[in-house]
């Protein structure tokens, strides 16, 4: 009993230093930033008293650099602040699959795929590929990673949605415009005290020969593993281990952060049809087009936020996409000038 209790007591003095920490992070740079706007103002003031028009003009300049940098220091902590989600500091679990398109629409999802990985290097992520399924003639028809960072699920949270291209297709020899789709999913990677009760009676798990690149031994061994979870059908896979062990062991991981999520849904599914609340969102709502022809443009259709350097944003240059969602943006007509 006084083991137990030893432990216990540990794990909530661990779970309260862990708060504290990220109390203080948000905390002491607001104080840094809150400090800067005093200087500002002081600045500003000895700005207007300043005699001579060459040094004012020097000193304002420098003002207006400072003024920009604090900012863009508030910009960051609001959006410190606006991770409260119960799951916003997890890690996730990242899911992209190609919808209406064939071909156009494998490689869109491989476009995605290669989009999402660049903003995770920029942010200094971890986009780790545990699962993908090549197109039958380019691309890929899914695939399934797992992104590790400070608030990763928090700031992805907000892409799950059909993603729409408009572009003309290079697998059309007439050089017609195609339109493709893909969905992408983000659940959050759920921490292992969470309980979520899986029966071993209720998996149906099958080993197989990878289908990706991982050196000989991945694919002359049946190391990849696909686990169905019976009651529910959700199926998971995992092929980017050469150890069929650890590939049951991450599969796993993610089967627990699914059904966690299935429930939840159903848990509110219930809650909404007893109290009758309509205002349920919809998995495959359009939330984002991407036209590169006849003209370069990125449309949000939440925020309307729409970005005309599409280059920038297939190399990962999203942020500003997701942090107007985060803040709530409206950014008048989202509607698309759509050519077709």
């Amino acid at each position: 009993m006084a083991s137990e209790t030893f432990w216990n007591n540990k794990e909530a003095a661990q779970q309260k230093v862990a708060e504290l920490s990220r109390l203080k992070s948000v905390l002491v740079p607001f104080h840094d930033a809150e400090v800067r706007v005093s200087d500002l103002v002081t600045m500003r003031e000895l700005i207007a008293a300043e005699e001579d028009p060459q040094r004012r003009q020097t000193e304002q300049t420098q003002w207006e650099s400072d003024f920009h940098s604090v900012e863009s220091a508030f910009s960051r902590l609001e959006i410190q602040a606006l991770m409260n989600g119960p799951h916003d500091t997890s890690n996730a679990i990242f899911s992209v699959q190609a919808g209406a398109g064939g071909n156009d629409a494998a490689d869109w999802t491989n476009l995605l795929l290669r989009l999402y990985t660049r903003w995770a290097e920029r942010r200094g992520f971890t986009f780790e590929v545990i699962d993908a399924t090549p197109g039958e003639e380019a691309g890929l028809r899914s695939a399934t990673a797992i992104v590790s960072g400070e608030n990763a699920y928090g700031f992805l949270k907000n892409e799950v949605g059909v993603h729409r291209l408009v572009r003309i297709s290079p697998f059309n020899a007439n050089g017609a415009r195609q339109t493709s789709f893909a969905s992408v999913d983000v659940i959050p990677e759920v921490e292992d005290d969470i309980e979520v009760k899986i029966e071993e009676k209720d998996l149906k798990i099958d080993t197989y020969r990878s289908s990706g690149a991982g050196g000989q031994h991945v694919n002359k061994t049946d190391s990849a593993v696909r686990i169905t979870h019976l009651p529910t059908g959700i199926v998971v896979a995992c092929q980017n281990e050469r150890s069929q062990i650890k590939n049951r062991s991450t599969g796993m991981k993610i089967l627990k952060a699914r059904l966690y999520e299935h429930y939840e849904r159903e848990r509110k599914k219930a809650l909404d049809a007893e109290f009758g609340n309509k205002s349920s969102i919809s998995f495959g709502s359009q939330i984002r087009s991407y036209f590169f022809h006849p003209y370069k443009l990125v449309n949000d259709h939440r925020t309307g936020v729409k970005v005309t350097n599409v280059q920038a944003v297939m190399d990962g240059d999203i942020d500003e996409l997701i942090e107007a969602q985060l803040k709530g943006v409206k950014k008048g007509d989202s509607k698309d000038e759509d050519p077709e």
